[in-house]
């Protein structure tokens, strides 16, 4: 686990006002271990540094790849997981596949969930990959599943946009599609200018993309750095105008 300031950023952050901190947790893939250590460090630094307005947003993809994608689903599903401090969680490219499959979805819906590991989810819960998807339904807590459908796509807090995945540069947030704000890759990570045209300064936060360490730009901050696939699960703690990382391995 390492936590590392980042002085250097390569053009000043949106400024959170005074008492405000924000907490932003990446893609986390099924591994409830590392988000119980990031939730840890969390209430660790919340006692070492009190603010009187906290904020702790999860960027989707709970599950998927890891073992204990139910675990993930059930601790956000149960409210706020740190005492105190309000949680946003927003939906994932991930769990938008699992509903897709669950609620009659295609032959194509359901293999691409199972292809990109919907089975281990699956599993999770008790559940066989090789039944039938109203088997899958039914063994599923009724919590899990409205609270998976509730998730929201964007979360804007004082000059951040929140987003799985990113959004299509030049294109207002009102008219951006579902299959951007979960999915889009290349012409959103390789924009290098404006991504909004109705808030030149918004920052957006997002995760999607796996990066071997996280990616600090002037328009937006990556925080997918592999959880799912051996890398760690990282935090950025937003404060000011600066940004701190955390990671558990």
């Amino acid at each position: 686990m390492v936590e590392n300031p980042l002085n250097d950023a390569p053009n000043p952050r949106p400024r959170l006002p005074p008492g405000q901190r924000i907490y932003v947790v990446g893609d986390v893939h099924g591994h409830r271990d590392k988000l119980d250590r990031v939730h840890d460090w969390v209430r660790s630094d919340l006692h070492r540094r009190p603010v009187a307005q906290p904020a702790l947003v999860h960027l989707g993809d709970l599950i998927d790849r890891g073992p204990e994608s139910a675990g993930c689903v059930a601790l956000l599903a149960a409210g706020p997981p740190i005492r105190g401090v309000p949680s946003v969680t927003l939906m994932g490219n991930h769990e938008w596949m699992m509903l897709a499959a669950l609620q009659g979805g295609t032959h194509d819906d359901i293999d691409r969930w199972l292809d990109n590991g919907g089975a281990e989810a699956l599993r999770s819960w008790g559940l066989k990959s090789t039944s039938p998807p109203r088997d899958w339904m039914a063994g599923i807590p009724p919590l899990h599943l409205v609270f998976l459908r509730d998730l929201v796509q964007t979360h804007v807090r004082h000059g951040y946009l929140f987003v799985h995945a990113g959004v299509r540069p030049g294109v207002e947030l009102a008219r951006q599609r579902q299959t951007d704000l979960l999915w889009i890759r290349e012409s959103f990570l390789n924009w290098a200018g404006v991504m909004l045209p109705e808030a030149p300064a918004l920052v957006i936060v997002h995760g999607h993309t796996p990066s071997p360490t996280p990616t600090i730009k002037p328009n937006r901050i990556g925080l997918d750095t592999g959880a799912g696939k051996g890398g760690p699960l990282t935090c950025a703690v937003l404060e000011g105008d600066g940004v701190r990382l955390f990671q558990a391995e």
